[in-house]
Order: C-alpha cells, then sequence, then structure tokens
C-alpha cells in the first residue's frame, strides 16, 4: 500500500491516477477520515493511455483519474481500496492512501 502526502489550499486540485482493473470487475471506493470536510474527491474520466496508442481496446484496463480539491483548512486522510463490489468479503487487491493537508 502506497501513502502519500500531499498540501493543498482552498481551492487547489490535485490528480491522482490509479491503475484501472474494471476488466475483471475491480473498482476503486474512497474513504475520507479526518477533517472529511477539508476535501472534496470526485472521479474524473478514464486517463488516456500512452501517447499514439489511441482508444483503448474493449474489455481493457483504462487507469482512473480522482480529483482531489481543498475545500478548508484541515487535515483528511482518503484510503481508496479497490474492490470487486460482489464479493464484499474479498480483502482489496490494492490500497492507496493520501494524507490531504490545506492550509
Amino acid at each position: 500500500m502506497e501513502v502519500r502526502e500531499v498540501v493543498l489550499a482552498p481551492g487547489e486540485p490535485y490528480e491522482l491516477r490509479l491503475a484501472g482493473r474494471g476488466a475483471r470487475g475491480y473498482v476503486w471506493t474512497w474513504r475520507v477520515t479526518g477533517d472529511a470536510d477539508a476535501v472534496a474527491v470526485s472521479e474524473g474520466p478514464p486517463a488516456p493511455g500512452p501517447e499514439g496508442e489511441g482508444e483503448p481496446l474493449p474489455g481493457a484496463s483504462a487507469p482512473r483519474v480522482y480529483v482531489v480539491r481543498g475545500r478548508v483548512a484541515g487535515r483528511a486522510r482518503i484510503r481508496f481500496a479497490q474492490v470487486r463490489p460482489p464479493y464484499p468479503q474479498e480483502a482489496p487487491y490494492d490500497e492507496f492512501v493520501l494524507d490531504v493537508t490545506v492550509t
């Protein structure tokens, strides 16, 4: 599990790209703890592939893009987990933690 720290100003966005495995039934979920009002998280469109590759083939997994935006001063921890919704008892395939300080 990777942990990353970022410092944002109110209104400042931070773009996070995470590996996609949608073709295998995995989706990224997230949970905000700490000062939950300090940040807003939204999912963007799938990230484009490397230059010159064009559109991904049907069924191919594309990286996912998430935008974390600072809202008000505080510290929040965002835990992203890659899970398969039909199997909630399974451990996440992958996890990523983003510690955000909004100044």
